[in-house]
């Protein structure tokens, strides 16, 4: 802080010693060291105080910046979304007009009923729909009857 040398001190040291007296020297000299002490904690807290101010403004540059990338993220992310349900309500709106297009075939007045158009006894079963033709089981009597 300050630039004294073992000279300056011993000068300095003599004219207190002359000044203020050997009785009163050490008083003198411990409550100046309590004020150098004061002073020394007074500035180091200026000085963390500054630097805090410092870190919380770098903070808040930072801070912003990472909302503005995940502004940006969220924005693409709403756009991807929007394109996809675009296409897949485009996809639906094909598919109901492709099923709209060959129920109207098959049910035309005069139409030919196209191959497959009655769902097989092995598909009504899979599905577990109800047939119109018999079960071979049903027909043929149980064996314990006959005896």
């Amino acid at each position: 802080m300050f630039d004294f040398g073992f000279s300056e001190l011993v000068v300095i040291g003599i004219v207190m010693l002359i000044v203020v007296g050997p009785e009163r020297l050490p008083k003198v000299a411990r409550t100046a060291g309590h004020l150098l002490g004061r002073l020394q904690r007074y500035v180091s807290d200026v000085k963390s105080d500054i630097q805090r101010e410092m870190q919380l403004e770098e903070l808040k540059k930072l801070q912003e910046q990472v909302r503005q990338q995940a502004q940006t993220i969220e924005n693409s992310v709403r756009a991807q979304v929007a394109s996809v349900e675009g296409e897949v309500s485009r996809a639906g709106e094909e598919l109901r007009a492709l099923e709209a297009a060959a129920t109207g075939a098959a049910t035309a007045p005069g139409a030919v009923p196209a191959e497959g158009a009655a769902a097989p006894a092995s598909a009504q079963l899979e599905l577990g729909l109800p047939s119109s033709q018999p079960s071979p089981s049903s027909n043929t009597p149980n064996q314990a009857d006959k005896a």
